[in-house]
Parts: C-alpha cells; sequence; structure tokens
C-alpha cells in the first residue's frame, strides 16, 4: 500500500545498522524526499540500505528558516520522512517546530516505533524503569545549577543524555548536587562494537571515566532519591 502524504518521522539506527525496522525501509522508500540532520551521514544509511532519494538538511540551525518551505512541500501533495542522525527525530533532536507546524496546518503526521538511546541504557541501569524522568542534555551554562537542584529532589530514575568531553563535568556535578554514594550507569556505544555500560556509585564512575579515554554517545542514568 502506497504511503498517504504526510510527515513521517523514521527512527534510524543509534549503531548497530541492523536496528532499523522493515517499515522504517519501506517508508523510506517510498516517500518522495528524506529530510536529515546531516545528509552525509544519512547518505551513508541510505546507500546500505540501497535507497536513493533526494535529501535535504534539516537541523538545529536551519529549522526555522526552512519549516515553512517543509510545509509548503507537503501542501501540494510531497510525502516526506525526516530522520534524525541516530534515533528517533524530536527526542533531544530537531524536529519540534516541524511537527508542531504540520499539526497547526491539519498535515498529517506518522512517527514509527524504533531505536533511540534512552531505553536500552534504562533497561541495562537495573535502576526503577516503572516511573522516570529524561532530561536530555542539561543547560551547558545557564541554568544548569538550577536543574541539578531540581533533580537532587527527584525520586524517579533520573536519565540524561551528554557528550564525551562533558562527561567528567556532568559526574562530578552530579555528585555534588545528588551526593557521590548515587548508584549511576553511564551507557556509551549503545548497540556497537565497544558499547560499555558501567554500574557504579557516582564516585567510583568519575575514578572510572578518568583512568580512560571517553569516546561515544553518552546516556546517564541515576538513581532517584530514596525516601
Amino acid at each position: 500500500m502506497e504511503v498517504e502524504t504526510a510527515l513521517y518521522i523514521v527512527p534510524t539506527p543509534i549503531g548497530n545498522l541492523e536496528d532499523i525496522t522493515l517499515r522504517a525501509i519501506r517508508i523510506l522508500k517510498e516517500v518522495d524526499g528524506i529530510l536529515a540532520e546531516d545528509t552525509r551521514k544519512t547518505g551513508i544509511l541510505l546507500k546500505h540500505l540501497e535507497i536513493s532519494k533526494p535529501l535535504s538538511s534539516y537541523h538545529i540551525f536551519n529549522e526555522h528558516q526552512t519549516v515553512k518551505r517543509i510545509i509548503e512541500r507537503l501542501h501540494n501533495g510531497e510525502k516526506l520522512a525526516l530522520v534524525s542522525d541516530a534515533g528517533t527525530p524530536v527526542i533531544s533532536d530537531p524536529g519540534f517546530l516541524l511537527v508542531r507546524e504540520c499539526i497547526a496546518n491539519d498535515i498529517k503526521v506518522e512517527c514509527l516505533p524504533g531505536a533511540t538511546a534512552f531505553v536500552p541504557a534504562l533497561v541495562n541501569s537495573g535502576l526503577p524503569a516503572d516511573k522516570f524522568i529524561f532530561e536530555g542534555f542539561l543547560p551547558h551554562k545557564k541554568g544548569r545549577q538550577t536543574r541539578l537542584n531540581i533533580l537532587a529532589e527527584e525520586e524517579r530514575t533520573i536519565i540524561l543524555y551528554e557528550s564525551p568531553h562533558r562527561l567528567l563535568k556532568t559526574l562530578k556535578q552530579l555528585g555534588e548536587s545528588l551526593g557521590t554514594d548515587r548508584i549511576a550507569l553511564v551507557a556509551r556505544e549503545l548497540t556497537k562494537i565497544h558499547e560499555e555500560n558501567a554500574r557504579d556509585t557516582i564516585s567510583e564512575l568519575i575514578k572510572h571515566f578518568e583512568a580512560k579515554a571517553i569516546k561515544g554517545e553518552i546516556v546517564i542514568v541515576v538513581e532517584g532519591k530514596g525516601k
């Protein structure tokens, strides 16, 4: 069955290229064009999948300027897919503005289920997964300490995204605000050959990562405050 005119939110693998659904592959083959965070990275995935489609750049630095143009394309009957570099678009990635504008313009939005980094990290942590809070990336400067102070009182399991060069700084600040005895997991290179899931107290995790080179995208999972 041919896809309808719509914006399709298509999750892509976070590492292992096998982690893409059959439905996602079909949608990518049937749409008229693909909106990509990084056209070079998406091009590599499409080549692996043997899919040839026009690629357009859509990222955090150009989304305000391009949303109107994309809405016009959809109004003209094009079927478009939005992908990020890895995982599900809109989750700590550009895309929110576009989805909101599609809804405001009565354009169908269909989000496919698929890969996202925080779910396997949460499951691998061994921490309570019935209730959790996803914070994404902490503010780099303004408001950072305020968020940390709020998280210090959070009773649910806490999930953060972080970059390799900020990991130690963030772990140390989490230790200062939440206590170095909190149990946490640092997951990196998820689904890749060198995947690591390091579980320990925050203080021990700091020692662990001070002694090694840190690479790969990172998810931090921290236990909530005990009652």
